[in-house]
């Protein structure tokens, strides 16, 4: 992997955070800008000189295939983006915690509310499938798996649910479940915020995907992209498509790991086909009983979803189906996937309580949600701890 690509895969996002959080007023603008270019200008000075003495003293080198070729002095020009990413990010950082200043607070309340709007709790359920299924396939840790893994954690739950939250914001105001671990509620000062530092934070690790991806993972990243956009942005709004929130919410979670096995160059057998096929229904599961407990607040609102098509009852019991044929799946695969087929169960168990739930009563089924939400947790250790011994069999 080229230093140089890493180098823009950490630059272009600490740079869009530098211009979100620059001051507002044009002078003092002009006199950050001028002190960061100030700065940057020496310590480019300093990196270059003494980067030149201590490559020249062969105190270390890089290897000639990893970079660029463009120097300054003797030093790569990928030396140089540490120096400019701290002076970009030091400045932020200071206003962020100093204390005693509005505009840190105003600062400090911006990050909190994307932080919470990438949905926390919900990281692990993207970035540990992309990782399960690098690892799976080359079986070491690497820069291309911890770079999946962050992008999967972090800016990929941004972009997913923050684009969500933006061009959902009028019926998120009538949702009550939203404001807390269920979903933010972004105000309307920081939609364009929001966006921003979805695009910034996203770009880099694509085209970092993408330089590095076969046709098969380049369609697997096309895909999984058009699917996080598709599911919120206006004219598509697959959201509110009865049925295809449903696939597409499933291909959320599902395609980091098909882009993980991609980027791996992993040739898909049987079993991962079967492993993916139970994940995808686990998913539309999930999607569907998730849906289950807005039915009337959608309908009123004129939104559809698969629970106002089928109704509440019909689609926990659809929920129900799917998890049961995801089980079902899993006994077809080599051993220990077989027991994986148990872990269905704890999921049955926490929503087979609803299915006669009436569409009335459907507000009823957050508790369950709420529990769906820790239950994950709990399951993925499960999971965990079949990988390990997948892997000590293998």
């Amino acid at each position: 992997m080229k230093y140089l690509l890493l180098s823009l895969a950490v630059l272009v996002p600490v740079a869009g955070v530098s211009l979100l959080a620059a001051p507002r007023g044009s002078r003092a603008r002009r006199d950050h800008w001028l002190a960061a270019g100030i700065a940057a200008g020496a310590l480019i000075v300093l990196t270059a000189v003494f980067d030149s003495l201590m490559i020249h003293a062969d105190l270390f080198y890089y290897a000639d295939e990893l970079i660029s070729g463009m120097r300054i002095g003797l030093a790569p020009i990928e030396d140089f983006a540490y120096p400019i990413a701290g002076v970009l990010l030091l400045p932020v950082l200071w206003r962020i915690f100093a204390r005693g200043e509005d505009d840190a607070l105003s600062l400090r309340a911006r990050l909190r509310a994307l932080f919470w709007a990438s949905r926390p709790v919900s990281w692990i359920n993207t970035a540990y499938p992309f990782a399960a299924a690098m690892f799976l396939t080359h079986r070491e840790v690497d820069a291309l798996l911890i770079l999946g893994t962050f992008y999967y954690l972090v800016p990929y739950n941004l972009a997913l649910y923050g684009i969500n939250d933006v061009f959902d914001y009028q019926s998120d105001l009538r949702n009550p479940r939203k404001g807390s671990i269920e979903g933010a509620l972004l105000g309307p000062e920081m939609h364009r915020i929001t966006l921003g530092a979805a695009l910034v934070t996203n770009v880099p690790f694509l085209v970092l995907f993408v330089y590095l991806a076969d046709p098969l993972a380049l369609l697997a990243i096309a895909i999984s992209t058009f699917a996080l956009l598709a599911y919120s942005v206006p004219k598509l709004r697959f959201k509110e498509r009865p049925v295809l929130d449903s696939l597409t919410s499933s291909t959320h979670f599902v395609s980091p790991a098909i882009v993980g096995f991609a980027l791996a160059g992993a040739q898909l057998t049987t079993a991962q086909a079967l492993i993916l096929g139970a994940f995808f229904l686990w998913g539309m599961a999930a999607h569907a009983f998730g849906a289950v407990q807005d039915v009337m607040p959608d309908r009123a609102a004129g939104l559809g979803s698969i629970a106002t098509v089928f109704g509440a009852k019909a689609t926990v019991r659809i929920a129900l189906a799917f998890w049961t044929i995801a089980g079902i799946l899993m006994l077809f695969t080599p051993f220990p996937g077989p027991l994986g087929a148990l872990i269905a169960v704890p999921y049955l168990i926490n929503c087979a309580p609803y299915a006669r739930v009436s569409d009335a009563d459907a507000h009823r089924t957050n508790r369950a949600w709420r529990r769906f939400i820790w239950l994950n947790y709990f399951c993925g250790f499960l999971v965990t701890m079949l990988l390990i011994l997948a892997v000590r069999l293998n």
